[in-house]
């Protein structure tokens, strides 16, 4: 039988003199009784020596960073030496929705740009997206009209419009068999709106009720319901009588939701007015802001423009100003005068 057991001190004590002169105690072997075999002792010395050069090798490596090979992983932006604007666009749809419609638009302006890149940003609801341009933090917004008008007070102009102004006029949905006729048969009911501040998808709407004899604040129930796709939404799950949006997401309805919008119709529209408006803040450079604005007017007309504009829903941009949107002013000052102020604060 035999029993061995071997200490071994880390490397550099087993170079230490008493090591290499053989009088070191700390490798004992015992075989077949307390006999104490030389040899181990010897064996141990040569293995420390050739191993010094490794450990000298390592320790020097700690210092050093490996090296790597294959894909490289980062916190560092591929864009790190591009200065990236913000383009905001407002809740015309869900997140996820949105960026699905505008996304194909920023990148055809990011492939024709130099330097810099565009970046989509999609808001949760309307208040959300209000409160980023009142904190000027994205350089382009494209917001509705009477969000235009908030705009300009913090410092933002127009530089092109979005879609032909007929197509920006308030609808209302029914469900098909909802019984819902006249306006007067509104009383009691409840009505959907995206938001209290959505210009064709409420404003307009409450103004055409008011002009049919209702009175908005008591003789109906306004229900906001943060979207245009959860207006009409609500009327095809009963919960409200009628739900109103504009011609640009209900066509996007009918796309991405034909069941539900067999079950719905339009059944009153309000008149047209100037659409939604593409505004720049006053700090960004003009050369970029002129690369734009000039963009965005020459996209339709291309195979790719067309494509683009169909995803958003928009016939093509226009050239306008802060003026052309006077005649929104003075449309929401007659309805805050004779309905109801469009924000409390």
């Amino acid at each position: 039988m035999r029993n061995c057991t071997v200490h071994w001190p880390f490397v550099p004590h087993a170079l230490t003199p008493a090591t290499r002169l053989g009088t070191s105690t700390s490798a004992n072997c015992t075989i077949g009784g307390s006999m104490r075999v030389k040899t181990w002792r010897n064996r141990l010395n040569v293995i420390a020596i050739l191993l010094l050069p490794l450990l000298v090798f390592t320790l020097l490596s700690c210092n050093n960073e490996p090296e790597v090979r294959g894909p490289k992983f980062g916190t560092k932006s591929p864009f790190q030496d591009v200065t990236v604007y913000h383009f905001a666009v407002h809740p015309l749809h869900n997140p996820a929705k949105l960026t699905q419609a505008y996304q194909p638009l920023i990148d055809y302006l990011n492939s024709h740009l130099t330097g810099v890149r565009l970046s989509l940003e999609a808001s949760r609801d309307y208040a959300n997206f209000e409160e980023k341009y009142r904190a000027r933090a994205p350089e382009f917004i494209l917001p509705n009209p009477w969000q235009t008008l908030q705009a300009m007070k913090v410092g933002y102009r127009v530089i092109a419009t979005a879609g032909e102004p007929q197509d920006f006029r308030g609808i209302f949905i029914a469900r098909k068999d909802g019984g819902v006729l006249r306006p007067f048969d509104l009383k009691g009911k409840a009505v959907s709106y995206p938001s209290p501040t959505a210009l064709a998808a409420c404003i307009m709407p409450q103004y055409f009720l008011h002009d049919s004899g209702l009175n908005v604040k008591t003789d109906i129930e306004n229900k906001y319901v943060g979207s245009q796709e959860s207006s009409i939404m609500n009327v095809v799950l009963g919960l409200t009588a009628v739900g109103a949006t504009w011609p640009h997401p209900w066509r996007a309805f009918q796309k991405d939701h034909p069941k539900e919008a067999a079950e719905l119709k339009i059944i009153w529209e309000t008149p047209s007015l100037i659409n939604n408006s593409v505004m720049v803040r006053n700090d960004i450079p003009a050369r970029l802001v002129d690369d734009v604005r000039t963009l965005l007017l020459k996209l339709h007309g291309t195979a790719q423009g067309d494509s683009i504009l169909a995803d958003m829903e928009t016939a093509r941009f226009l050239p306008a100003s802060d003026q052309d949107y006077d005649l929104v002013r003075r449309y929401v000052a007659n309805f805050e005068k004779e309905v109801r102020m469009v924000e409390t604060k």
